[in-house]
């Protein structure tokens, strides 16, 4: 049976439980490593709800703003040539500046995204660009 073909299913990556700046971190850390597989993926990201004061809290990821930035620009060459799309599931009440990063799909991530608040949704639109 050649396995080398068949398509991988979409990575899950649950960060809804952490802080925002550390949840960015584990993002861009898990797909760096997925590009650095440098095999097609798609990937699913469950997003934290935002703080109850609205109050972003002090940085504890130890990343800057400027070293996220920074990283994605690093990746986003093997995002474009190997990330067939990353589904954001992301709670009503996000940010407007976070969903704006969300929407802004090729032009930032330099793949296809959808955002949607329905995780089986996000499942089955990855699930289909995964080419599973």
């Amino acid at each position: 049976m050649d396995l080398q073909g068949a398509a991988r299913p979409p990575r899950e990556i649950d960060i809804s439980g952490l802080p925002m700046d550390q949840a960015q971190a584990l993002v861009l850390d898990e797909l760096r490593a997925l590009t650095e597989r440098a095999e097609p993926f798609a990937a699913i990201l469950l997003m934290p709800a935002p703080p109850d004061g609205r109050t972003p809290a002090p940085s504890t990821s130890g990343t800057s703003t400027a070293e996220r930035v920074r990283t994605l620009k690093l990746i986003r060459p093997g995002l474009t040539e190997l990330c067939r799309g990353l589904a954001f599931v992301a709670p009503a009440d996000i940010p407007a500046e976070r969903a704006a990063s969300i929407h802004s799909g090729e032009q930032l991530w330099g793949c296809p995204t959808m955002a949607t608040q329905d995780v089986t949704a996000a499942r089955a639109w990855a699930g289909v660009r995964a080419g599973g």
